[in-house]
């Protein structure tokens, strides 16, 4: 028997993927006789006109059966004589693309349907793309409703054509075309006699005999470290799955990134020891001497791995908000988790030709090749050398979902040439010498809330307490530092970054930083947070209602927004969202200068 496949099935909406796979299954006797009996009284009252509706056996949601249309991913297990499977059926609606490519993730092969009587749409050449960029090497194209268009020869020679067009620019292993019936079953489990011009398997022989093992381009081992493992004080274990090679007691092992070496002493496979373990297995290690080993770390053996803060990688961007450069996500990458920044958009891919399209903000749905930084030091490899160390997702720190999944194409020459200098006085040292905690206060709320006001009130008080202060105030920023800066999206993203890059060097100097920013966006708050380290940052929310704000208008800039004269005006033309959890709120329309910065100096008082 066959190792086990692991595959999709993709395409446009409505080519028939679940039906296709249902009908493989049905045809096959790969169901139990209850779900025979529910399939046959479903499809009586479904949109089939009573014939056997074999979608019903992978759509199991009721959004999906309504709809006709699949939406969520649906793994199903099921076993031949000749080989076991475990497929995934995934959505074709461009709206449910990131379900696609998680189930592409896992799959070894995809099936991509082709409507006969459409061609090549633009979802299959995005699935098609996704696949590549997700590291599937075999392809299966199943050309589907051939029936519809009265087995056409010429129709299924004119669609290969296509699909070979398609294919070139990608490094797939195979590629295999079969002209198939989803509703009739043709060529899905035997051969059709109205397709005498088609030689080749069915579907389902095909998928029994593909050989999918490929040999790892990279040789030596690879474990990186998921759990610390601590049962009693005589045993420190470290616990992962094996990606590449093997590992036996007496291996030389190397740890990344502290690059120690030591020996194992041990290997364990679940709660048994072992002579060996390889790829695919759990496993805990012991060594045989203490050394820095943590959730994050990676073990290797006659091997190595980039280690760094940079690299260019090509992502599939899956949020409905668009991204710009500047922007902070949280980053997963093997075992590791860090904070990156993306430090610019090189270009996005287009669906359809293969081009190059260089722009300034990347959509849903769309692929494109960024520059990443990492706060910490990443362990990875490019992509295609091991698939497991150069995948990774981006995640939303406000929202948190995903927002991203992305291969690393390479590292970035500039991150091997530096290197971060570490200094004898530290920010320990220069605080005690000031007598005094620093941190950065900042003031958030719209332009005329206040805020200027309030942190020139607050940095007086603290001065006279011999405080070391220093206030940065947005005007004056954009008037020295951040000069070169207009009001795109982008650029505000980077003035903010700016600005708590400054902070937080103030606060490693031992100053106390005090910071008005309209800073509008929860996003680029979370960043300057993380830049600046969530212990070290007081959110002071300005909440002066717009109206206040405008009746204010020092500037006259409400005047000219509203007159259409500033785009991009937080709170007229531009969104202002609130902080959800400040550490203080002031309503500086209701409560004094005077009783506003003792509430302020009361909170901060003890943390400073």
């Amino acid at each position: 028997m066959q190792d086990l496949l692991k595959f999709i099935t993709c395409g446009s909406v409505d080519d028939g993927k679940s039906t296709l796979i249902g009908h493989m299954l049905y045809d096959s006797k790969l169901i139990f006789s209850d779900q025979e009996e529910s399939l046959k009284l479903e499809s009586q009252v479904g949109s089939n006109d009573g014939n056997l509706d074999y979608s019903l056996l992978l759509d199991g949601l009721m959004a999906e059966r309504e709809q006709g249309i699949t939406i969520d991913v649906a793994y199903r297990y099921f076993t031949t004589n000749n080989r076991s499977f475990i497929v995934a059926d995934t959505p074709g609606h461009e709206e449910y693309t990131r379900n696609m490519a998680v189930g592409a993730s896992f799959a070894d092969l995809a099936v991509i349907l082709v409507d006969s009587s459409k061609g090549i749409l633009t979802q299959t050449k995005r699935h098609t793309r996704i696949c590549a960029l997700m590291g599937i090497k075999h392809v299966v194209y199943a050309v589907n409703k051939i029936d519809i268009v009265d087995y056409s020869h010429s129709t299924y020679d004119q669609i290969c054509l296509d699909i070979q067009k398609i294919c070139l620019e990608y490094n797939f292993k195979s590629v295999f075309t079969i002209p198939v019936s989803a509703t009739i079953g043709d060529n899905l489990t035997t051969k059709s006699t109205k397709t005498p011009w088609y030689e080749g398997p069915t579907l389902l022989e095909y998928l029994e005999n593909i050989d999918v093992n490929t040999a790892d381009k990279d040789s030596g081992s690879i474990l990186p470290i998921q759990r610390v493992c601590r049962p009693n004080r005589e045993f420190r274990g470290f616990q992962g799955e094996i990606i590449l090679g093997s590992f036996k007691k007496g291996d030389e092992i190397t740890v990344l990134p502290s690059e120690e070496k030591a020996h194992i002493k041990a290997v364990y496979n679940l709660d048994k020891e072992t002579d060996e373990a390889s790829k695919g297995q759990a496993v805990t290690v012991s060594l045989d001497k203490e050394i820095d080993v943590s959730r994050g770390s990676v073990i290797l053996k006659d091997t190595d791995l980039y280690k760094g803060k940079l690299f260019r990688a090509k992502i599939l961007w899956m949020d409905d908000k668009k991204l710009v450069a500047g922007k902070n996500y949280s980053i997963k990458l093997s075992t590791a988790e860090s904070l990156a920044t993306v430090m610019n958009i090189k270009h996005k891919i287009d669906v359809n030709e293969g081009s190059k399209v260089y722009t300034d903000k990347v959509y849903k749905n769309e692929i494109a090749v960024i520059d990443l930084a990492c706060k910490d030091v990443m362990i990875y490899n490019k992509f295609k050398n091991v698939k497991e160390m150069g995948s990774f997702i981006l995640i939303d720190n406000v929202t948190h979902q995903t927002a991203a999944c992305g291969v690393i194409e390479h590292n970035l020459r500039r991150d091997e040439n530096i290197i971060y200098q570490k200094m004898d006085i530290t920010r320990d040292l220069r605080s005690a010498q000031k007598n005094q905690k620093p941190k950065t206060i900042w003031f958030t709320g719209l332009s005329g809330s206040g805020k200027s006001t309030l942190a020139n009130a607050l940095e007086k008080r603290l001065f006279a307490d011999g405080k070391h202060t220093m206030s940065l105030d947005g005007d004056n920023i954009r008037l020295g530092l951040n000069k070169n800066l207009g009001f795109k999206e982008q650029d505000r993203i980077e003035n903010i970054r700016r600005i708590a890059e400054v902070a937080k060097l103030l606060n490693d100097a031992g100053v106390i930083a005090i910071t008005s920013f309209i800073s509008p966006f929860l996003s680029d708050r979370e960043n300057a947070k993380s830049i600046i380290g969530r212990e070290n940052f007081i959110e002071i929310y300005v909440s002066t209602p717009l109206e206040e704000c405008e009746k204010r208008d020092v500037k006259g800039l409400y005047k000219k927004a509203r007159a259409g004269e500033i785009p991009n005006f937080s709170g007229i033309s531009s969104p202002y969202e609130p902080p959800k959890e400040p550490d203080l709120t002031i309503d500086t329309s209701k409560v004094s200068l005077e009783d506003a910065v003792e509430l302020i100096y009361k909170k901060i008082s003890d943390s400073i």
